[in-house]
């Protein structure tokens, strides 16, 4: 592997590394797996990518496949920025704006930007990327591609997709592509292409036309779903093409996200939050399906059970105590409203009395300093996440899944019934609004005992959240540890529509292999890690 390393310092104008530390350092991300790479690149542009795909390439021609595998800031939970070969680290120098356009409101980004960084540069031009995920201040934009992540803002912006108008893609044979909606015209042209970059359109474009039908089941009636490859937003009825919807959310299998154009929506950093106790489920969930139905969707539903506020108060006695005290509600919404003042009071007005039928107190916080105390319930999930006895930890194990918002409250028993019956201390939170929840089991994976209740209880999580028509993948990308569950999901027919999406764009195998296809349970067991930490995120709070 040392040639292999010695050849590509030699040709890319960006560091390679072989050494222990570095290794040591990029085997590990916010997940509870361990992978190290054999070796890890520093791109410096977007040549150097192309060089190193064109380099892994020409090997897997001859029958050596070497993975390469996108990294950004390390926060993935499930295990997709981690490879057991090239690791393109983008974070150290492609991390630029390349141009803000404040008349198209959009701005051109390189995939290692920092997005708080990016976002705080937006404020400064009163704009915004709406589904910034809870990890804002230390994950990279191209994360944030490559999962097609979203947030607490989701319900009503959409999530990164949304926001993704174009894109430069570096492909599996180190071709340089651009993304974005072609004509029907614009198509023709691609497909006449003699380079790979044709090859793929006419491929993909004939299977989607002989599979209209079948793709059809890749619906859910969810709010957000990352399951698999989105297919169903790539060609419209008008003949219009874009390959932009199915790059973003597809983890680096499919191509290397080197540079994107995103839209951005107008800051109004004035806002109204509402913050409101229920004292059962059933009362919860009517709320927030009235919310919902609401002409001017909250900018949003963030959701917090009274478990939660227990064991907080419980490890911190003070840390909530001027905003809630024992005993708590058994669950609780905080509700933002961003929309224009004459909006705001009538959307605030009708979700007082949405309320008055559902809630057992509401209050609400108009000024910055009453919101800020409001918000430490949402921000205080980072207290349990960071908090550790010993090995004892909670650990991202069944971290991202979605539900119907109708079947809300099933979840909730559902997910309540599965973490007693494992003696687990039940907390859950995460965005209400979406019926998409968060859940951290407190778990010691570094004894045989609770590792094998960890892999019974993802097995049951699946199950529940399939049972109720949801999707596991909602908020981030499926990576490995979903990638089991995937086939189940969709059904064999549709599984296996998905694999040939991959073989078109990667015939070779070289593109992130073992994320959405090819990891089984047996493979995550064997790089499950022994001792769980949060270290490399401790100058921040962890958050989800």
């Amino acid at each position: 592997m040392s040639k292999v390393a010695h050849y590509l310092q030699e040709h890319l104008v960006g560091e390679v590394m072989v050494g222990t530390d570095a290794r040591r350092y990029f085997a590990t991300d916010a997940s509870i797996l361990q992978l190290p790479p054999a070796m890890v690149v520093y791109p410096r542009n977007e040549n150097d990518v192309r060089k190193t795909a064109r380099f892994t390439w020409q090997l897997a021609e001859r029958g050596r496949v070497i993975p390469i595998t996108a990294r950004g800031s390390g926060s993935d939970q499930t295990g997709a920025g981690l490879g057991s070969g090239i690791l393109v680290v983008f974070p150290a120098h492609m991390n630029r704006i390349l141009e803000l356009d404040t008349k198209a409101n959009t701005v051109t980004v390189e995939p290692g930007i920092n997005y708080g960084k990016l976002q705080q540069t937006l404020h400064t031009h009163s704009r915004f990327l709406p589904p910034y995920p809870a990890s804002i201040e230390y994950s990279s934009i191209g994360g944030a591609l490559a999962n097609n992540t979203s947030g607490e803002k989701s319900i009503k912006y959409g999530d990164t997709r949304a926001y993704t108008k174009s894109l430069r893609v570096v492909l599996a044979n180190g071709e340089v592509i651009e993304t974005g909606r072609l004509s029907k015209r614009e198509l023709s042209k691609k497909l006449g292409l003699a380079t790979f970059e044709g090859e793929i359109y006419r491929s993909l474009d004939t299977l989607l036309e002989e599979q209209r039908d079948l793709m059809t089941g890749l619906h859910r009636d969810v709010t957000k779903n990352n399951a698999g490859y989105n297919l169903l937003d790539i060609k419209r009825r008008d003949g219009s093409f874009d390959l932009t919807p199915l790059f973003v959310g597809s983890q680096g299998t499919l191509g290397i996200i080197t540079e994107a154009v995103l839209s951005t929506e107008a800051y109004t950093p004035q806002t109204t939050l509402m913050l409101a106790n229920f004292d059962s489920l059933e009362h919860l969930q009517n709320a927030i399906l009235e919310l919902r139905a609401l002409s001017e969707l909250p900018s949003a539903i963030e959701l917090i059970d009274g478990n939660v506020l227990q064991q907080i108060h419980d490890l911190n006695p003070n840390q909530l105590k001027e905003i809630i005290t024992p005993p708590f509600p058994t669950a609780l919404l905080l509700v933002e409203f961003d929309s224009s003042d004459r909006q705001l009071k009538k959307s605030v007005k009708k979700a007082d009395k949405i309320f008055e039928k559902y809630a057992v107190t509401a209050q609400t916080a108009t000024e910055p300093d009453q919101q800020q105390q409001l918000r430490k319930l949402r921000e205080a999930t980072g207290t349990l996440l960071s908090h550790n006895e010993g090995l004892l930890r909670a650990v991202p194990l069944i971290p991202d899944a979605a539900v119907p918002p109708d079947r809300l409250r099933a979840y909730l028993e559902g997910v309540y019934q599965l973490l007693e019956a494992a003696n687990i201390a039940p907390a859950v939170w995460g965005h209400g609004g979406d019926a998409n929840l968060h859940l951290q089991p407190r778990l010691n994976i570094g004894q045989v005992g609770d590792r094998q209740r960890a892999f019974r209880l993802m097995d049951e999580y699946q199950k529940l959240v399939l049972g109720l028509n949801g999707t596991i993948s909602a908020e981030t990308g499926d990576g490995r540890l979903r990638t089991p569950y995937l086939e189940t999901m969709y059904g064999a027919e549709l599984y296996a529509l998905l694999q040939k999406v991959k073989k078109i764009f990667d015939p070779y195998g070289t593109l992130n292999p073992g994320i959405k296809f090819g990891s089984s349970l047996d493979d995550i067991k064997a790089i499950v890690r022994s001792d769980y930490t949060l270290d490399h995120l401790y100058d921040h709070l962890p958050r989800s």
